[in-house]
């Protein structure tokens, strides 16, 4: 069995951090949203898998050789993105006669896809789809389901949605999902939709399997889904400390803190959290369900709730909740008058004064 994995596409709901980065490599708890897909591929027994990639293909490329990995990852370009349809389309010639699993790079599942895929082996269906019970089935593909579990039809992100059953971006074909890609038509939004095909699966009498998903998933497409799913990510970290922290700072509660890492002078680091290496702490706050990435500097700054990436500096900010900080950010406080706040933003940037 092969696997497919997506980390294509632009990512306009996470402007501006995705002008300079591909959505799938924005990090939860410290890790690309991408690897998780890729460790959950890997532990489900699979060791052949494709990437499709699009626009950032060598930002991505770059970052999933940065690690190595217990399987064969090869690269397949889409190009344009068109559709998840079109992703399984330009991954035939990679798949060939071969069941697969397509699994979207921006999504995490916590308990993982080994069982499913297990059970997709032995069924001998030709699809099998996961699905996880929403309040917002609007914004997502939804399943209706018959008497008896069956897929009675899929609905791409329905204005009147027919049950609050959400597709989990994470599917399991046989070949003859090929067939349907190629028979369908684009979509009211130009794309060709994999509800479309599945659908076409199911009409023209192929076997399509559903299991709802037990534990918790997040479609990582919005910054408050970054934000959630950093919370449980880090709801789960353990206690660890391979840095420096000064006698006079409290460390209360499961934290991690990473190599090269320094914890100076009155601060408080109250967990769950994760310090990245090569950071430095000092007469700061961080409090729970905070993430600090490598390389950054936090200096008389309080930050809660929140995800910091690589290389970012805060100092003397105030209080910052519920934020995504991009990398390389500079924030500082100034005695320079007039008084007043100075700001470079980018396009779409969101800002709480």
């Amino acid at each position: 069995m092969k696997g497919i994995i997506l980390s294509g596409g632009y990512g306009e709901r996470l402007r501006p951090l995705t002008f300079s980065q591909q959505k799938q490599l924005i990090p939860v708890a410290n890790k690309p949203v991408l690897f998780y897909a890729i460790e959950d591929v890997i532990k489900a027994g699979i060791k052949d898998i494709g990437v499709v990639v699009g626009p950032n293909r060598e930002q991505v490329e770059e970052t999933i050789g940065r690690r190595k990995w217990n399987a064969s990852i090869e690269f397949i370009q889409q190009g344009e993105p068109k559709g998840l349809a079109h992703a399984v389309m330009v991954s035939q010639d990679f798949v060939g006669d071969n069941p697969f699993v397509m699994y979207l790079g921006d999504n995490i599942l916590k308990e993982g896809i080994s069982q499913h895929v297990a059970e997709f082996q032995q069924s001998g269906c030709d699809a099998s789809i996961l699905l996880c019970h929403v309040t917002n089935p609007t914004m997502f593909g939804v399943a209706e389901l018959g008497e008896n579990g069956e897929i009675v039809r899929l609905v791409e992100k329905p204005k009147v949605p027919p049950s609050d059953l959400a597709l989990v971006g994470i599917y399991m074909f046989r070949p003859s999902i090929f067939k349907a890609v190629h028979s369908i038509k684009p979509s009211w939004r130009n794309e060709l939709e994999i509800t479309d095909s599945i659908q076409w699966l199911v009409e023209n009498g192929y076997k399509v399997k559903s299991a709802i998903v037990s534990g918790w998933w997040k479609d990582t497409g919005k910054p408050e889904d970054i934000l959630e799913a950093n919370r449980l990510v880090l709801d789960e970290i353990e206690s660890r400390n391979e840095g420096k922290v000064d006698e006079k700072a409290s460390i209360r509660g499961r934290v991690s803190i990473g190599k090269g890492s320094e914890v100076e002078g009155k601060c408080m680091v109250k967990g769950p959290a994760i310090i990245g290496e090569r950071c430095l702490i000092k007469d700061s706050y961080i409090g729970p369900y905070t993430s600090i990435g490598d390389g950054c500097r936090i200096i008389g700054t309080e930050i809660e709730d929140s995800v910091v990436m690589e290389g970012a500096s805060l100092q003397n900010v105030g209080r910052i909740v519920d934020s995504l900080i991009g990398r390389g950010v500079n924030a500082k406080a100034t005695s320079v008058l007039p008084n007043g706040h100075r700001l470079i933003l980018g396009d779409y940037s969101q800002v709480e004064l």
